[in-house]
């Protein structure tokens, strides 16, 4: 019984090591898409490090070009079907370029009674340039704006957000729409990379913390 651990121990470690050198960018996903593991290649896609993907909602680092696209999914996994999904996507790499691709998903478990991991891999298609900085006034924030942008930069989910600023999760909601459509922001990872090119959060510290708000 050792020997056989030892064995499933050492391919494990081989697994993982391919895992990491794997040029395509690689994460392993909760049914429910968190990120349970990610290689660098996908971390570097998001501009940060694959232990900080660790609980990150996949398509909220990858926006979906087509909402009914993951319903369907999500209504196939719920009833165990086990294809393969694909998802078409966009997301702002950490130069400030549009990237479009394809995000395509396996469910992957055991035996079949279990309920499955999700391995995702990235393709990465195309991008587009950078769009225009927002006019300075656009840079501007309020104090809760801020507040809610540094939370999000550390990787805090809506509920939490709202548990630290006091506001419902509809608040919350209403600021990061509000943001999104004066910054022109895709999604989340956008926002907070906006926050940091128009400097609302201060480089370089961690936590993250706002520069200043009016």
């Amino acid at each position: 019984m050792d020997q056989a651990r030892q064995e499933a121990v050492t391919w494990r470690n081989r697994a993982l090591l391919l895992f990491d050198r794997v040029a395509m960018p690689v994460a392993v996903c909760d049914v429910y898409g968190a990120v349970l593991l990610a290689n660098p290649a996908m971390a570097a896609e998001c501009g940060t490090t694959p232990g900080r993907l660790r609980g990150r909602d996949v398509l909220d680092l990858f926006s979906p070009r087509e909402a009914t696209q993951v319903e369907r999914i999500a209504e196939a996994l719920r009833l165990r079907h086990r294809s393969r999904y694909q998802v078409s996507v966009r997301w702002r790499a950490p130069g400030g370029a549009e990237r479009y691709g394809e995000l395509t998903a396996d469910p992957v478990s055991d035996t079949v009674e279990d309920t499955p991991a999700l391995l995702v891999m990235l393709r990465v298609d195309g991008e587009r340039a950078p769009s225009p900085a927002p006019p300075a006034g656009q840079a501007r924030v309020t104090p809760m704006e801020a507040r809610i942008l540094a939370l999000l930069a550390a990787g805090a989910t809506t509920a939490r957000a709202a548990r630290e600023t006091g506001l419902t999760t509809d608040g919350v909601t209403y600021h990061l729409r509000r943001l999104s459509s004066r910054w022109h922001a895709a999604n989340r990872t956008q926002l907070v990379a906006r926050a940091y090119a128009l400097g609302v959060l201060a480089p370089g510290v961690w936590p993250p913390q706002a520069t200043s708000a009016e």
